[in-house]
């Protein structure tokens, strides 16, 4: 039986505001309408084009020093060339200046990978991306062929790829199901439902964390530790 008493103990934030500390925000679930219309209020710039991983950053730091970034991304300023990468021939020798995720892209990177390793992993996508966004903000000059290298090697690292960050409910999911053998989908949803509702860690250690009394009281000892694995491999690619 669930524990109410347990449960409202730490109420979550349910919306966002100018004053509220870096670990609300943390331990919010935040959907990216709700980044983009808060970044507007403090003066973050274009925020229609960022992702939701860029506005909670920007956002984490406002909260942190109370200063608004209004940098814009390098991606967004290469992405304003009229020359795309795509508008000419792709080999592997080709710079990556202006890169667009469109199919012929696409198709020459994910098919040139597939030649060496075709084995593909979740995630590799968000984070060969976040890879090469990395390296252009470092004023590195890549080509496609590192690019498509550095997707290889991603390929073949032991085991999965990190979890992506800002997919929270997916992760969740995931990791509920993989520690509770037998479970169903929807009784993972259930108990992400009452994660989203208390102010702790959207994360299944930050649930196992906060409900662990819950669940021994009512005799369910069917939650197992989450490794710490998926947190020093986040690290590794942030």
């Amino acid at each position: 039986m669930k524990n109410k008493s347990e449960d409202s103990k730490r109420e979550r934030v349910v919306a966002l505001h100018k004053g509220m500390s870096v670990e609300e925000f943390d331990n919010g679930y935040w959907y990216a309408t709700d980044l983009k219309a808060f970044a507007d209020t403090i003066g973050v710039q274009k925020t229609d084009k960022l992702r939701k991983d860029e506005l909670e950053k920007i956002l984490r730091a406002y909260f942190e020093s109370g200063k608004v970034d209004k940098a814009t991304p390098k991606r967004l300023k290469s992405a304003q060339s009229n020359v795309r990468d795509s508008d000419k021939k792709l080999t592997r020798n080709t710079l990556v200046v202006n890169y667009i995720n469109d199919q012929k892209t696409k198709d020459f990177v994910f098919g040139q990978a597939d030649k060496i390793c075709p084995k593909s992993k979740s995630g590799e996508r968000y984070w060969i991306n976040r890879w090469r966004e990395q390296q252009l903000e470092a004023g590195k000059a890549i080509t496609y062929g590192e690019l498509i290298d550095h997707l290889v090697e991603l390929r073949k690292q032991p085991g999965r790829l990190p979890q992506i960050p800002s997919t929270k409910y997916n992760n969740f999911v995931s990791d509920y199901l993989s520690a509770n053998e037998g479970s169903t989908k929807a009784e993972a949803i259930a108990e992400w439902d009452r994660l989203k509702a208390v102010d702790v860690p959207k994360t299944f250690a930050g649930y196992q964390s906060f409900f662990k009394k819950v669940k021994a009281s009512s005799g369910d000892e069917s939650l197992v530790n989450v490794a710490e694995d998926d947190v020093k491999l986040t690290q590794q690619f942030n």
